[in-house]
């Protein structure tokens, strides 16, 4: 089982959001986190705004609007971006962000956004390179030419994975009550916030997550959790 899918648990697999959590240092470097304030340009990861369309602002960006070259405007030119893909997936088109500040909080942070099923497959095939993340998932690097269009893919959904660790209080305390709380497993637990399509994922053995799709799209991450036994 891929390792980087074990801490989300529930996210739907089109998203590949929780590719990000265990095997983070095979796309991060271990570069400090610059300084950072809370401010509009800046905002903490609990600061969500919903717009009457059912999209959603969450960390500097609009899911459904922003783009991929936002991501690279924001954090800059390291930004890393890739298609992850499993056996017989297409795969999804990835952002990778480290250090991500988030208001006061330092993170990483991985950005998911949309392109066709036909792209991706294109893009895979023209790829310079590509290696293993986990037992059978691929990163596949992409050409000059195909990063230039992958620049212009919109963003459907982020994940960010705080630095300092978050327990069920600080999560109230910052987040407020979540409209549901679920637990995955004996040590993970799912606060979710369908309002601002947000799951705070606390987990007593690992690192936490904090996924936010636009809130007309919280089912595909509330689906997942309903139908797990």
């Amino acid at each position: 089982m891929n390792k980087w899918r074990i801490l989300a648990g529930a996210i739907v697999a089109s998203f590949a959001l929780s590719t990000l959590i265990v095997q983070g240092p095979d796309w991060f470097g271990a570069k400090p986190p610059g300084p950072a304030a809370n401010t509009p340009a800046n905002p903490p990861p609990w600061q969500v705004t919903v717009n009457p369309d059912g999209s959603s602002q969450a960390l500097g960006f609009t899911l459904g609007t922003s783009t991929l070259a936002d991501v690279r405007q924001r954090h800059g030119v390291d930004v890393q971006i890739a298609i992850v893909a499993a056996p017989g997936e297409d795969g999804t088109l990835e952002a990778y962000v480290d250090p991500a500040p988030a208001g006061l909080i330092a993170g990483k942070l991985v950005v998911t956004a949309a392109l066709p099923a036909e792209a991706l497959r294109a893009m895979r095939a023209r790829s310079p390179k590509s290696q293993f993340m986990g037992s059978t998932t691929r990163k596949y690097a992409l050409t000059a030419a195909d990063e230039a269009q992958a620049l212009n893919a919109r963003i459907t959904s982020l994940a960010f994975i705080p630095q300092a660790s978050l327990d069920a209080e600080v999560v109230l305390a910052r987040f407020g009550k979540p409209a549901e709380r679920l637990r995955s497993n004996a040590h993970q637990e799912h606060f979710l916030y369908p309002t601002q399509g947000m799951d705070v994922i606390v987990d007593s053995e690992g690192k936490e997550l904090i996924q936010y799709v636009a809130p007309r799209d919280f089912a595909l991450l509330r689906q997942p959790l309903k139908a797990a036994p």
